[in-house]
């Protein structure tokens, strides 16, 4: 072993894994508490109605809901379009408040009830980055995040033209990352996490290591993506345990929850990357071609992502209309 990578060895040794992992995969907080931010120093955040619901109730974030309502309780709106506008308002409320910690790019959720509708979709995106930019936050920082049905991925194309970024989430097939692409979209969220729980519970068995299904996913998606030169970043997302993580190092981003990045600060073990664009680009791989009836029919062929979509929109769906309540409350 030459000197050079003697030296390097030993000096990643003295690193956690966190920072290891920091040096090939951009780290972003899957989490919308802003103490672990600041604890971690991720590059990028991501947040959904499930993360902001669950901030506000912790006392430490109830004063931003209180500043929104006092804000927009002047609004001039009533009824359901006064609770929709203060709700998007607090969601970028937090997107900024983030955007004060982290160095990169904020991921803001779309209306998840949106999924199946194109024009409400672009309609929901376009005033979102309209309240960003009031606040003078350029959108080249902000991601909107848009589920990955048929629907979606056609607004999120029309989006990617109008230089609105998009993050393709709730993702569990090849074929709705290989239409992402198509789309040109700026980043997909292939979900680990759903996809072991599907294995696991209809296998009734575990998975580690590179036999994890949720692992061997993102892998496929990753490898495609690098083989055929597409430029739409993976971010593979909802871990469960850190070996989905150490198995994906090397992704181009991970968003990770704060108790598994501490998990990975706290291990000095040398973290070996995983997924190589270069060995990527020599796999043997069949490019995919879709059309409409094609992408159905694969995503409806294929049980755990046709039911883990529908399953993650539904409980989006269900944390937008709790958040909905929670505002109504306090009208």
């Amino acid at each position: 072993m030459s000197t050079a990578i003697a030296e390097e060895k030993k000096a990643q040794t003295k690193l956690n894994q966190l920072e290891q992992l920091k040096k090939f995969t951009k780290i972003v907080a899957d989490t919308a508490d802003f103490e672990s931010m600041k604890q971690f120093k991720p590059q990028d955040a991501t947040t959904n109605p499930s993360l902001v619901y669950a901030a506000i109730q912790k006392p430490e974030y109830t004063h931003l809901l209180e500043e929104v309502l006092t804000d927009r309780k002047k609004s001039g709106l009533s009824g359901h379009e006064q609770i929709e506008d203060i709700c998007d308002h607090l969601l970028v409320q937090f997107g900024c408040d983030i955007l004060e910690i982290v160095p990169g790019r904020v991921s803001t959720e779309t209306d998840a009830r949106l999924s199946y509708d194109v024009e409400g979709s672009i309609k929901k995106a376009r005033r979102l980055v309209q309240l960003y930019e009031e606040r003078k936050i350029p959108r080249e920082r902000v991601l909107i995040k848009v589920a990955s049905t048929w629907e979606g991925l056609n607004a999120a194309e029309q989006l990617q033209k109008e230089e609105i970024r998009c993050n393709l989430t709730l993702m569990f097939s090849l074929p709705q990352a290989v239409r992402a692409a198509e789309a040109k979209v700026q980043l997909i969220s292939p979900f680990v996490g759903r996809i072991y729980d599907w294995y696991k519970k209809e296998m009734k068995r575990d998975y580690t290591g590179p036999e994890d299904p949720g692992v061997q996913s993102v892998t496929e998606i990753y490898t495609y993506y690098k083989k055929f030169g597409i430029l739409t970043e993976v971010m593979g997302a909802s871990f469960r345990n850190i070996g989905q993580i150490r198995e994906l190092a090397g992704c181009d981003c991970l968003t990770i929850s704060p108790e598994l990045m501490k998990e990975l600060s706290e291990s000095q073990e040398p973290l070996e990357r995983k997924l190589d664009p270069e060995k990527a680009k020599s796999a043997k791989v069949e490019k995919l071609e879709l059309d409409e009836k094609k992408f159905r029919w694969l995503l409806n062929d294929n049980a755990m992502a046709y039911e883990k979509t529908g399953e993650g929109i539904r409980k989006f769906a269900a944390d937008v209309v709790k958040l909905e309540k929670l505002v109504a409350s306090k009208l």
